[in-house]
């Protein structure tokens, strides 16, 4: 277990009364930093099994077929782990399923569980006597709260807005039977928790002539993800320069990060890291698909604004959230390779930026832990890749050119990551029976075997726990 330096060190700022007990306050920072590796897959399991369940018994659209146990186990899952991996078109499911998909997503969401885990920790507070240390977890509760809430119900009142006023999405929705409100909700939340699912097959292609609303869902997959420890240290910095009453407890918060320990509280340096290396991977695409992907079918038929927000929001979401207005099949290989490394990537990490040299010291020892732990994921990853190879031999034989290695290795990478891009699966493609196939809207895990859709799974459920089994932390 990697403990947070609670352990370790004493806290500089703390004042401890009469009758202060420090194991009382390891205890409270043992809650607060622990990997909980196990209760949080236990606790991914429990909510995919209910999610489960409930789809299966909400009955799809009329038009549609009952769905296959697996698929609706694999569509909770991807909800839950925020991967958004699809064996199934989105618009088979009804609106009460969009719901219950909406519920696992926020749920399933980091800015909720780590708020969840705080009001869980206020239980160890009844027997602690510091009232500042007390107060101040608990304040952070309720930022967090209040964070989740302001941002959410903004989003769907923009993206309401955004597809009632233009006439051209909203008679997309109507032609595809989805109700305008649920998918304001379903979009505004699937954005925030960067999971990345939309109710439409096409995803956001379909709103590729609408850069209204992917600059309104933009700063939301910023807001909720890569920038949130970020933005929760500038929010509770507003807090505690408007609001006397709470400025003691905002202060200790921002001068006592590492003595906390909660993962999505950082330093002021660590904040400007994340900031630095999320805008420097946005522009390292940006250039890349200005300069190869300008006039290519990718984006065929947008004019130079509509190709520029399109360019901006694809960027954007590659780190995490997975959503797309571009046809990734048809994109340069090189595009497709960059792609692949930035959903790797943790969506915390940030490349530090010190003077001092002992510092400069320590962050070499960091980096070197780092890069041997995501190394060590690799030979995770791997053996995942290898074993869908096994499960997917045959089609590899038969539809070499759907079923290719890299193909096989971006969707491993995609799950991986809970990015949710794919390269989907080409009926042209097919060497055998082209004409007896027919294309449909979902990922390329859709035509693998139930053996290899299982072997996803389980990617997706240990990607979303790599912050835990890669003790990755922050200073």
């Amino acid at each position: 277990m990697n403990h947070s330096p609670c352990f370790q060190k004493k806290m500089s700022n703390f004042r401890a009364p009469l009758g202060y007990s420090s194991s009382k306050l390891n205890r409270v920072c043992h809650i607060l930093s622990v990997n909980p590796f196990w209760t949080r897959n236990f606790y991914l399991l429990i909510i995919s099994l209910m999610g489960f369940w409930s789809l299966n018994v909400l009955k799809p659209r009329t038009n549609f077929s009952k769905l296959r146990n697996l698929d609706l186990f694999f569509t909770s899952v991807s909800a839950t782990t925020l991967s958004s991996m699809s064996t199934i078109e989105m618009e088979i499911l009804s609106n009460p399923q969009l719901i219950v998909v909406t519920i696992l997503m926020f749920i399933g969401g980091d800015v909720f569980t780590s708020m969840v885990g705080l009001f869980i920790a206020q239980n160890t507070f009844n027997n602690i006597d510091e009232h500042l240390l007390h107060h101040s977890i608990m304040f952070l509760s309720f930022i967090i709260l209040g964070y989740l809430l302001v941002i959410n119900l903004l989003g769907i009142a923009m993206v309401f807005l955004c597809i009632s006023l233009v006439s051209n999405a909203h008679r997309t929705l109507k032609s595809k039977g989805l109700n305008l409100f649920t998918f304001s909700i379903f979009t505004t939340i699937s954005s925030f928790t960067n999971c990345g699912f939309i109710p439409t097959n096409e995803n956001m292609l379909v709103f590729n002539k609408n850069p209204g609303l992917f600059l309104v869902i933009i700063p939301l997959v910023i807001l909720g993800n890569t920038l949130f420890p970020t933005c929760l240290r500038f929010s509770i910095w507003v807090l505690g320069k408007c609001v006397n009453k709470v400025r003691d407890y905002c202060d200790y918060l921002l001068k006592n990060t590492k003595e906390i320990g909660f993962h999505h509280l950082v330093s002021t340096r660590c904040s400007f890291c994340l900031v630095g290396t999320a805008f420097g991977f946005v522009v390292i695409q940006v250039v890349l698909l200005f300069a190869m992907e300008w006039n290519s079918k990718s984006l065929k038929g947008l004019n130079p604004y509509e190709k520029t927000i399109g360019v901006l929001f694809q960027s954007v979401n590659t780190r995490q959230a997975g959503e797309t207005v571009v046809n990734l099949p048809a994109m340069s290989t090189v595009i497709l390779v960059v792609i692949t490394v930035i959903m790797y990537l943790p969506p915390y990490t940030s490349f530090p930026f010190v003077n001092d040299e002992e510092e400069q010291h320590q962050q070499q020892k960091r980096k070197r832990k780092i890069a041997k732990k995501l190394l060590s994921q690799l030979a995770y990853i791997s053996i995942f890749v290898m074993l869908i190879c096994i499960t997917e031999r045959k089609s590899m034989k038969e539809d070499p050119l759907n079923f290719t290695p890299f193909n096989i290795v971006f969707e491993v990478i995609s799950a991986y990551g809970n990015v949710g891009y794919t390269m989907g699966y080409n009926c042209k493609l097919r060497l055998k029976d082209g004409a007896n196939c027919e294309d449909k809207w979902y990922g390329f895990v859709g035509k693998w075997s139930d053996a290899g859709k299982t072997i996803l799974i389980v990617v997706m459920l240990f990607g979303r726990l790599k912050r835990y089994n890669m003790g990755w932390k922050f200073s």
